[in-house]
This record gives structure tokens, C-alpha cells and sequence, in this order.
């Protein structure tokens, strides 16, 4: 009779074992609840992530022009003044990016907490793929060896918080609790 389950279709899995859930099943939670099963650690790193980039997301938008700047050296004043003012657009969009992200991520955080390791998931797709763009289309920087001398955040601490996050997200603490 349990054979039969396994011919019902490929949209469905066969049982995993008493207690035992797969990667996948963290990332793609059958139910969307508020039930979050990672360690407990991860949802205060998803909570830092989240605050983290609603505040930089926020500064791009009403600050754009002094978080390229001086955030990440973009000598704006040697631009011509519509050039100039197409970069802080483009800061001010990327924020707005990134605040709709975060939105959706603080709406994981109070209702939907087991879609919380796909969000860590979603977070570092988009910022690896940010950190790959960068290599093969760089910023010309202003300063010394076009580094960044501002105030941005460091983009290799989002990424550690980021994997951290995400590691101790798909941590199944039900396997590593003490026998009773």
C-alpha cells in the first residue's frame, strides 16, 4: 500500500523519515506557516540582514548623492550635472529595490518564518550576482586605487551575515537536541 503513494504523480514526494527533513524541504516548506525550524540564531541574523539593508536601502534613496560619493567614491563632481544627477536616480532605484526586498523579507519575519531560509537563500543569489555584475562591469572609483573610502558597508560582512544566516537557518535542531 505505501508503494502506491510513490505512483500518485511527480508532484508528489515520497515521505521522508520520522523527523528528517531535507535541505530542500527548508528551503521550499510545504506549508507556509510561522513556524520556523532553523537554529535559533538564524532568525536573529535574518533580522540584523534585514534591518541592516533596509537602513542602506533607505539612505540611497534620500541620500543617494552622498552614498555615491563619499559612500563608494564616485567622483559625482567631475560628472556633468544631468550625469550627476542620473547616478543618484540610479541609487535612489536601487533602493527602492531593495526596501520592496526588505518589505517582503519583514513580512517573512512576522507571518511566513519557515520561508525564512529560501529569503536567506534569495539574499545571497542577489548579492553574489551584484558582487559577480561588479567584476565584469566595475565602478570607476575616485581615490586611491579606486578603492571606496566612505561609509558603505562592508560588502564581504552582508555576505558573511548572509551565509551564517542562511547555514544556521537550514540547521535541523531537532537532530541536535540532548536525549530525554
Amino acid at each position: 500500500m505505501a508503494a502506491d503513494n510513490f505512483n500518485a504523480g511527480p508532484h508528489v514526494r515520497p515521505p521522508a523519515a520520522a523527523g528528517a527533513t531535507s535541505v530542500l524541504d527548508r528551503l521550499l516548506p510545504r506549508r507556509l506557516d510561522n513556524a520556523y525550524r532553523g537554529h535559533g540564531l538564524g532568525i536573529w541574523f535574518f533580522a540584523a540582514v534585514v534591518l541592516l539593508k533596509l537602513g542602506v536601502s533607505l539612505d540611497a534613496i534620500f541620500n543617494g548623492r552622498t552614498m555615491a560619493s563619499a559612500g563608494d567614491g564616485i567622483a559625482l563632481q567631475t560628472f556633468t550635472a544631468a550625469a550627476a544627477q542620473t547616478v543618484v536616480s540610479l541609487f535612489a532605484l536601487w533602493g527602492l529595490e531593495h526596501l520592496v526586498i526588505c518589505l517582503v523579507c519583514l513580512l517573512v519575519l512576522v507571518r511566513f518564518r519557515a520561508m525564512v531560509p529560501l529569503m536567506f537563500a534569495l539574499l545571497l543569489l542577489e548579492h553574489l550576482g551584484r558582487m559577480l555584475a561588479l567584476q565584469f562591469l566595475p565602478i570607476a572609483k575616485a581615490g586611491l586605487g579606486g578603492e571606496s573610502p566612505g561609509i558603505s558597508p562592508p560588502p564581504y560582512g552582508f555576505l558573511a551575515l548572509i551565509i551564517v544566516g542562511l547555514a544556521l537557518s537550514l540547521w535541523n535542531r531537532d537532530n541536535h537536541r540532548e536525549p530525554q
